[in-house]
C-alpha cells in the first residue's frame, strides 16, 4: 500500500469545525470593530460597585420625583384627620419645651420635627429635590460651557487660546466659597429693589441663582482639559486630512474632534455632579443657600445640629441620604473614569 502522502508547508489542511470555534478567537471576534464608548460600557455592566452606585442614585431621583406620592402613603394623622405633607404644622405633638412627644409612627415615619412639628419623613422626601436639581442643571451647563470653550481655545490657538487660557486662570484664581457668600445676598437684594420679598420668593431666587453662580464657577477644570486634548488631537492626521479638503471648521470640531472627547467629558460631568450636591449642602448650611420654607437636606442639618443629642431622628435621615448620594455619584464617576482608562485592569 502506498503511505498517505504529508501535507506540505503551503497546504491549506481542514480545521474541523469545532476546533475553529475555540474561546478565544470568539473573545477576538466580540472584541472587534467596537468603539471606546462600547467598551466602556461592557467594563461598567461587569463593575458591580458602578451597578450598586447607579442603583443608589436611581434610588434618590425615583424618591425625588414621586415624593407626593410616598408622604401620601403615611396613614392620617389621628390628631387632625389630615394626610402629612412637608408644611403643614403639627403642634399638637409638641410639648412645651418644643420637642416632639411622639416620634416614629404610621403618621409620621420619621416623626415630626422640633419646634413647628412639620412632618420630617415629607420635608427628607421633597429634601431631595433641589440637591438633585442643582447638581444636575449645574454640571451639564458647566458641561456646555468647559467644552465650547475647550475647542475654541484648542482648535483656534492665538489670541482665542490666549484670551480663554487668561479668563480660566483668573477664575481659577479666586476663592470660589467667599465669593458666592457675598454674591448670593447681593443678588437677593437686587432683586428685592422694588420691595421686600417673601420667603417662597426669597428661596425661589436663591435656587436660581445658586444653579447660575455654581456653574458660572466650575467650567474652568473641564475647558482646560478639553483644550489640551484638542490642541493634540488637531496634529492628527484625520483632522488635517479634513482640513485639507475644505471640511467646514465646524463639521470638523463636532464630527472629528468632539467624538473623541466623549470619554473626558463623561468623566467630568460624572464627578462635578456629587461636588454642586455638596456645594448646596454646604451653602445651605452657611445660611447662604436655600431657606424656609424650601426643604433641602442642607438646610436641615444646619437646623437640627443644635438638638442632635435631644432628637437624632430630626439629623441622621438628611445626613445619612446626602452622604450615601454624594458617595454613589462620586464612585460612579471613578468607575466611569476606570471604564474609559485602557491602561486600568478594574
Amino acid at each position: 500500500m502506498n503511505a498517505m502522502p504529508e501535507p506540505s508547508a503551503g497546504t491549506l489542511t481542514e480545521v474541523p469545525e469545532e476546533e475553529a470555534s475555540t474561546p478565544a478567537r470568539e473573545h477576538q471576534e466580540v472584541r472587534t470593530g467596537r468603539s471606546p464608548g462600547q467598551v466602556a460600557w461592557a467594563r461598567l455592566k461587569k463593575d458591580k460597585v458602578a451597578i450598586v452606585c447607579f442603583a443608589i442614585i436611581v434610588f434618590f431621583i425615583l424618591v425625588a420625583i414621586f415624593a407626593p406620592l410616598l408622604y401620601s402613603l403615611e396613614s392620617v394623622d389621628p390628631t387632625t384627620g389630615a394626610k402629612a405633607d412637608p408644611y403643614t404644622t403639627y403642634t399638637k405633638l409638641i410639648d412645651f419645651n418644643g420637642l416632639p412627644e411622639v416620634g416614629t409612627s404610621s403618621a409620621h415615619w420619621l416623626g415630626v420635627e422640633p419646634r413647628l412639628g412639620r412632618d420630617l419623613f415629607a420635608r427628607w422626601a421633597i429634601g431631595a429635590r433641589p440637591s438633585l436639581i442643582i447638581g444636575f442643571v449645574a454640571a451639564a451647563a458647566s458641561t456646555i460651557i468647559g467644552v465650547t470653550l475647550g475647542l475654541i481655545a484648542g482648535y483656534l490657538g492665538g489670541i482665542a487660546d490666549k484670551i480663554i487660557s487668561w479668563v480660566i486662570d483668573f477664575f481659577l484664581s479666586l476663592p470660589i466659597l467667599l465669593l458666592v457668600l457675598a454674591i448670593v445676598p447681593i443678588m437677593q437684594k437686587s432683586f428685592a429693589a422694588s420691595g421686600d420679598l417673601t420667603a417662597d420668593e426669597t428661596s425661589r431666587i436663591r435656587f436660581f441663582v445658586l444653579i447660575v453662580i455654581l456653574f458660572i464657577f466650575g467650567w474652568m477644570g473641564l475647558a482646560r482639559l478639553v483644550r489640551g486634548e484638542v490642541k493634540s488631537l488637531r496634529e492628527r492626521e484625520f483632522v488635517q486630512a479634513a482640513r485639507a479638503i475644505g471640511v467646514p471648521t465646524r463639521q470638523i470640531l463636532f464630527k472629528e474632534i468632539l467624538p473623541n472627547l466623549v470619554g473626558p467629558i463623561i468623566v467630568s460631568a460624572s464627578i462635578a455632579v456629587p461636588a454642586y450636591i455638596t456645594y448646596e449642602a454646604t451653602l445651605s448650611y452657611l445660611g447662604a443657600g436655600l431657606v424656609e420654607p424650601t426643604a433641602s437636606w442642607g438646610r436641615t442639618i444646619a437646623d437640627a445640629q443644635n438638638l442632635f443629642a435631644t432628637y437624632p431622628l430630626w439629623l441622621w435621615p438628611s445626613v445619612i441620604g446626602l452622604s450615601l448620594l454624594v458617595l454613589a455619584l462620586s464612585l460612579l464617576g471613578d468607575s466611569i473614569r476606570d471604564a474609559f482608562d485602557p491602561t486600568s485592569r478594574r
